[in-house]
């Protein structure tokens, strides 16, 4: 049952695979992954292209089960070109209604996969982040994801809270900025700066405050980017 259940996912990705390519310029493929140094292949289709291709398929997928999404997920993971990775994300993003935090295992597992901060970034804030608000209990699991050694698992605790406002946990986001301040990591460093600038939109003060307090101890680029719009 799971073969065939596999193979179906396979088989879908396959055919919008197909489609993509119809669709794709090449000669804006080498651009493309220059852009993210080079560490994927692309077809070369621009996003507005590749969200129309994808839509209906994307949009069947909430008619199946929890487990046809993340087969569907696992099966973009599996092909090279980095667009198919980007219709994964979009198709999360959609549906992340249906996750629970049985699922948060498996979200790691894409997060910790050819990681690079585009899919990072989309899993932490429209995937995880409206799980962790769902399910409270999973901030266990942030806890323990900030003090990760993959930097992509730690940059998600950072970033998850990202679209929160007014219900972000303030005394949590300045924790996990203590615990990764002295980290040398840029991804680390942009990550937090980028939830700090965010949270200065709802308490600018709070913000600022922070900041000063712990001048030494922030890098210069989370400081920058902390307090860019301040």
């Amino acid at each position: 049952m799971k073969r065939a259940f596999t193979s179906r996912a396979a088989a879908e990705v396959a055919s919008v695979r197909a489609a993509l390519a119809d669709v794709a310029d090449p000669q804006k493929a080498p651009a493309m992954a220059a852009y993210m140094k080079d560490q994927f292949p692309f077809l070369g289709v621009q996003t507005k292209d590749r969200r129309a291709v994808q839509r209906p398929t994307v949009a069947a997928l909430g008619e199946g089960s929890v487990e046809e999404l993340l087969a569907f997920a696992r099966a973009c993971w599996d092909v090279p070109e980095r667009e198919l990775q980007y219709v994964a994300t979009d198709a999360l993003r959609k549906h992340e209604a249906v996750l629970t935090p049985a699922h948060l295992g498996d979200l790691a597992e894409l997060i910790t996969s050819k990681s690079w901060w585009d899919t990072v970034d989309s899993l932490a804030v429209h995937t995880v982040g409206p799980l962790v608000a769902r399910h409270r209990e999973l901030t266990e699991e942030m806890d323990s994801w900030i003090d990760d050694d993959d930097i992509w698992l730690a940059r998600t605790a950072i970033l998850y809270q990202l679209s929160y406002k007014e219900r972000t946990d303030a005394n949590r986001l300045f924790a996990y900025a203590d615990r990764r301040a002295a980290d040398t990591e840029f991804f680390i460093r942009k990550a937090l700066g980028w939830a700090l600038r965010q949270y200065a939109r709802t308490d600018p003060e709070a913000v600022r405050a922070y900041v000063s307090a712990n001048e030494d101890r922030l890098s210069g680029l989370t400081k920058r980017e902390a307090l860019k719009h301040l």
